[in-house]
Parts: C-alpha cells; structure tokens; sequence
C-alpha cells in the first residue's frame, strides 16, 4: 500500500500541531517536561506549536494520509552549532511556559549533543495519529526522505525518545550514536545516525 504524502502549508498548521501534541502527550520525554498530567493536557500544545513555526520557518514538514501523521525535518549545514543557541533555549522557554526551566534545558541539551562537521537531514519529530500508529505511516514519512538521502549522499541523524522507538529507527538504518543524551533525574534520549546507502 502507497501512503500519499505532500508538504505542509501555512494552513496545515493547527493539524500538524494537534497530531503532534496527541501522539507525545504519553511520551516520556513529554512526561518529564510536563510532569503533571493535568497541566501537560493544557500546556503541551504550546511546545508542539513552537516547534511547528521553528520547521516551517526553516525546514519542511511532510503529511501523510489525510493529515493523519506529519514528520518535521530540518536540513542541518556543515558548520558549527550557532552561538545563540543560549538565546534560543531561552526564548523557547519564554515562549512556551516561562516558569517551567525543562523547557529551556531540554532545548540546550539538545543543540550540545547535535552533531556538526557533516551536512545532514535531522527527523526532529515524527507524529502518527494515535488510531493509525503501527499502519507504517511512519516509516512510510521517513522513508520519504531517506530516499532522497541515499540518491544524494547525505547522512541523517534523529534522537528517538524511548527504546522502543529506536527499533522502527534501526530497520530504516540508523545506528545508535556512542552517547545517550540523559535528562536530569528524567528519561534518556537516544541519538542515531544514518550514512546514506548506495
């Protein structure tokens, strides 16, 4: 079975938005950000949101099926971290929920671990709708890009957010890196990295 995928627009905003805070409101990533359930329900958008406007102002998201799965992807250049990732875990924070430090040192975190020296495509998020998860939506979006990786030479990097998402991330031919990224007193993370197949 094909999955049709196009871009997102402007006006898919609130879809992708929505899809993204339905699927990671379990995660537990989200669950350390957010460690109340209640205020996670009423607060987790605004993160999944400032996210969105962060793709489509410099990246590109991908929708499948009817606006049933999305995956936000950013094409990473060579060079070094920017200098202002500081400010802009800050203004995340700021941004999304001022009181709540997580924000801003899960961003900070994020961007120290990154890696540089390589030019590479970065699968930030990828959401599936909860009713349609295992129907290879997924690995379908993925795939998507992978494929353009591959014909061009580029490597792809992502930082899964459990375990078991590491397993869908291993059968499309990411390779766990020699770290994981550790929330303090939270949940890991796992980066991986791809080479492009001939």
């Amino acid at each position: 079975m094909g999955v049709a995928i196009r871009a997102a627009d402007e006006g898919d905003r609130e879809l992708v938005v929505r899809l993204l805070d339905e699927a990671f409101q379990d995660d537990p990533v989200s669950g350390w950000v957010f460690p109340d359930a209640e205020y996670r329900r009423t607060t987790h958008h605004r993160l999944m949101a400032a996210f969105t406007d962060a793709v489509f102002a410099d990246g590109r998201i991908d929708l499948a099926e009817d606006g049933v799965a999305c995956a936000l992807w950013l094409s990473v250049p060579a060079e070094a971290h920017p200098e202002n990732g500081d400010d802009e875990a800050v203004g995340l924070r700021e941004l999304v929920d001022p009181d709540n430090e997580r924000v801003e040192t899960i961003a900070r975190l994020m961007a120290e671990s990154h890696p540089a020296g390589r030019a590479h495509e970065y699968l930030w998020m990828i959401a599936v709708a909860p009713g349609r998860q295992g129907d290879g939506l997924g690995a379908a979006l993925i795939r998507h890009v992978l494929d353009r990786c591959d014909r061009e030479g580029l490597p792809a990097y992502l930082e899964a957010s459990s375990e078991r998402s590491t397993k869908l991330y291993e059968r499309l031919g990411y390779t766990s890196t020699d770290h994981t990224l550790d929330l303090p007193d939270g949940p890991s993370m796992y980066p991986m990295w791809r080479e492009p197949r001939p």
